[in-house]
């Protein structure tokens, strides 16, 4: 079992973070903000994209419970996201970096159905942690486009 262990110092790292967490389902109540500690923290099930099925006729795809958390973090501003739906699930589709006052900027998290969340941040400094034992899906995202 090889677990993911990522970090993102800089524009360029966090699309490799980006690539990795896409598709992750995430509840809004594994969302939480540390103000004190600038930290934002994310509780995910990641779709596996690195790895793929064993099978041709029977593909068989991974999600790993995983863990992103982004440091520096100042302000953060949500669109699209009820804090009285705890218990709505997001897609994750992308994150992105707009430079700010160097070396911040806005951290931006897209999801399907035009929620987003965004980081204020003095930095860039992101992890994403795979938990554990992957289990197994035969869903596969689809992207229309």
């Amino acid at each position: 079992m090889t677990m993911l262990r990522l970090a993102a110092l800089d524009e360029e790292d966090l699309k490799i973070v980006s690539a990795h967490a896409q598709d992750a389902a995430i509840q809004v109540k594994a969302i939480r903000w540390d103000k004190q500690a600038g930290r934002v923290l994310i509780e995910m099930n990641r779709f596996v994209w690195e790895k793929r099925p064993r099978w041709l006729f029977r593909q068989r795809y991974e999600r790993r419970r995983s863990v992103l958390h982004f440091d520096g973090v100042t302000a953060v501003r949500a669109t699209g996201l009820s804090p009285i739906k705890q218990d709505e699930v997001l897609v994750l589709l992308s994150i992105t970096f707009e430079p700010g006052q160097a070396p911040g900027g806005f951290i931006t998290l897209t999801f399907a159905g035009n929620a987003a969340l965004r980081l204020e941040v003095d930095f860039v400094e992101a992890r994403l942690t795979d938990l554990g034992a992957a289990w197994e899906t035969r869903n596969r995202p689809r992207h229309i486009g």
